[in-house]
């Protein structure tokens, strides 16, 4: 396909600042792999896929994530330790540094584009110091055709220079990395990082304020499908909760794994053409999907390999955040293009190691924004320094890293949009159940799934009619019986075998909800308040 692959045009970057460079533009994905491993930058698994390391960094570093304040955020960019500020004289040193310091080298340029609805389009030209960097953007953007290709004007741009070392006391960051977004000049400066998950969340966070303030459009950190009936399901959820496992559903079209914007015309279109999925503990038997989807042309990170290009998906040695990027036409059963309407269930997913969340319990709108803006999920010990055992974690609309607005702008679009499209919203545990992380068990995927599929196609309602349980310490409705899912498994409280230790812990987990919850109450209406746990 030479329209996605590779073209014979060239361009110039000296209007970047970028000077007497060795320019490789749009070269194909096989050209990139192949450029990478004969540079010794990265190895091939026996797969087919190209494995690389990303070096120091093995996943994004939040705090060194800035925002120019200019006039254009100042009074829009919810400022604090998430958007942290840069001044826009800092940020021009800087980037001439960049710009100087990838003057003379071979370099790597990519014109592509993010949001699948053709008007919401954003074109973007990405420059990168290697060339697995310009492959992981050419599987998660998407893909001008030639055509496009000729009279492409790119809207933003972005710099990737893992290799530039910032000198914090002259140039203003907090330490060698960063990755800073200038809404003004349409810029996405990323150096002193390999990873590559910076370079697709800097676009993420663009779009994150471009859309509610300028395009009357909510962005969501969630994955999409849609079924054979046109209905299309939403899932929202961090990193480790099945965000890109549960959308991979032989029997529903994908639309997008990870970003995508809710329009007024009530159209949900994914803003990337690539998956960038978790491949820690993965197996073709549990997520076949993406299993079979790391093949040539799909990008592994931070693996470790046999000398035989066998990779361990269970060892963690370099990380936990092991990951494959590829593009979503490995995945077989998607939808083309990468848009769907009707939008009639959206999922919150959480891994609540505290096991004491229901596996599935249904929203009333108050509780969906509540629980939209707490966004809570839980580490479990051993994945960061430090955790030793289960901890709360909330991250605002389920992606506060990436929202340069106030959560609660963010949770008003989602509301509205719930009430006006009559949608169902549902809360799902994909964590623990039979006790807490060390004592119960992973709930099996079997049946989540089961749970998803039967609220999906109105089983659950169906089966559950005036027998929704209200839980006694979160107020969320659960239900009592759901097809292929033993009755046992959907009451928490019931896989414990132990009530004072069951309400012991989920009163200490509804407490955490509550605490967290501070932050925004004096943004947040009486009905979003009322939506939190009721009796702490």
């Amino acid at each position: 396909m030479m329209a996605q692959n590779q073209t014979t045009k060239s361009i110039s970057v000296e209007k970047y600042g970028i000077k007497n460079a060795k320019i490789n533009y749009q070269l194909s994905a096989e050209a990139l792999h192949n450029e990478t491993i004969s540079k010794g930058q990265g190895t091939e698994a026996n797969s087919g896929a190209l494995a690389v390391n990303t070096g120091e960094f093995t996943g994004r570093s939040p705090k060194d994530r800035f925002i120019v304040k200019d006039d254009v955020t100042k009074d829009k960019v919810w400022w604090g330790n998430i958007n942290i500020p840069f001044s826009p004289d800092k940020f021009d040193a800087l980037y001439n540094k960049v710009t100087d310091y990838l003057s003379e080298k071979e370099i790597y340029v990519r014109d592509s584009y993010a949001c699948a609805d053709p008007d919401y389009k954003l074109n973007i030209r990405v420059v990168t110091e290697h060339p697995w960097s310009n492959m992981f953007a050419f599987n998660m953007f998407l893909r001008p055709t030639e055509v496009e290709l000729d009279g492409f004007d790119p809207e933003w741009l972005i710099i990737n220079a893992p290799g530039f070392m910032a000198d914090p006391a002259l140039d203003g960051t907090r330490q060698h990395n960063f990755a800073i977004l200038n809404f003004t000049k349409k810029i996405a400066l990323i150096g002193g990082t390999g990873y590559t998950g910076e370079i697709k969340k800097g676009i993420f966070s663009a779009l994150n304020f471009i859309l509610p303030v300028y395009k009357n459009t909510l962005p969501m950190h969630c994955s999409a499908n849609v079924g054979e009936n046109g209905e299309t399901a939403i899932f929202f959820g961090l990193s480790g909760t099945g965000k890109t496992t549960l959308s991979a559903d032989p029997n529903r079209k994908l639309i997008g794994d990870d970003e995508h914007g809710w329009t007024a015309e009530n159209t949900i279109f994914n803003f990337e053409g690539g998956c960038y999925a978790k491949v820690i503990n993965l197996s073709s038997e549990n997520e076949p999907d993406i299993y079979h989807a790391i093949k040539p042309g799909a990008i592994l990170e931070n693996v470790m390999m046999n000398d035989k290009g066998e990779v361990d998906f269970a060892n963690t040695s370099i990380t936990q955040n092991t990951r494959v990027s590829y593009p979503i036409y490995h995945i077989d059963n998607i939808k083309e293009p990468s848009v769907g309407k009707n939008p009639k269930n959206i999922f919150f997913l959480t891994a609540d190691a505290f096991g004491v969340l229901p596996p599935i319990s249904k929203l009333t709108p108050g509780q969906a924004a509540y629980h939209f803006i707490s966004g809570y999920t839980a580490k479990v010990a051993g994945t960061e320094a430090g955790v030793t055992e289960p901890m709360p974690s909330f991250s605002a609309c389920f992606g506060a890293p990436f929202m340069p607005l106030h959560p609660t702008k963010y949770a008003e679009m989602l509301s509205k949009k719930m009430k006006d499209s009559g949608v169902n919203v549902w809360l799902v545990n994909t964590g623990w159940t039979g006790g807490p992380y060390g004592v119960g068990t992973r709930m099996k995927l079997k049946y989540t799934r089961a749970m998803i599929t039967a609220a999906m196609d109105g089983a659950l309602e169906e089966a559950n009619k005036d027998k929704y349980h209200t839980h006694s310490v979160f107020g969320l409705a659960q239900p009592r019986v759901c097809p292929n899912v033993p009755t046992q498994v959907l009451s928490p409280r019931a896989t414990w075998n132990n009530d004072e230790g069951y309400y012991k812990t989920a009163n200490k987990l509804a407490a955490s909800f509550k605490d967290n919850f501070k932050q925004f109450e004096e943004y947040a209406n009486e009905e979003i308040l009322a939506g939190g746990p009721p009796t702490v």
